[in-house]
């Protein structure tokens, strides 16, 4: 599975923008997919995962209510909704994906996952 993260830009604090991960392989409607971002200075940290059903949905907790995941399997496409965004948020988002024999399991451990893209700058001003 090879994985592209788009949909990065610059956006005021509490704006909204959706990032897109388009993944090539037949593997990817058998795989869950998470979001992770890493900040300038810190250590890369879990967002949100989607089973590869899209039935179970898992969020970090300074997320919830603010982002979505969703998942289209026909299109090969996992979407991040991110709105109230926040200057915390500004980071690189990298979306990964694992395949999976369970249809609704997810992970937030980066361990977990066997493939990456290249990520994509979310910028907040504040």
């Amino acid at each position: 599975v090879q994985l592209q993260a788009s949909g990065g830009g610059l956006v005021q604090a509490g704006g909204s923008l959706r990032l897109s991960c388009a993944a090539s392989g037949r593997t990817f409607s058998s795989s869950y997919v998470g979001w992770f971002r890493q900040a300038p200075g810190k250590e890369r940290e879990f967002v949100a995962a989607i089973s590869r059903g899209g039935t179970s949905l898992r969020y970090a907790d300074s997320v919830k209510g603010r982002f979505t995941i969703s998942r289209d399997n026909a299109k090969n496409l996992v979407y991040l909704q991110m709105n109230s965004l926040k200057p915390e948020d500004t980071a690189v988002y990298y979306c990964a994906a694992a395949p999976s024999g369970n249809y609704y399991y997810t992970s937030y451990t980066q361990e977990e996952y066997d493939y990456w893209g290249q990520g994509t700058l979310v910028t907040v001003s504040s």
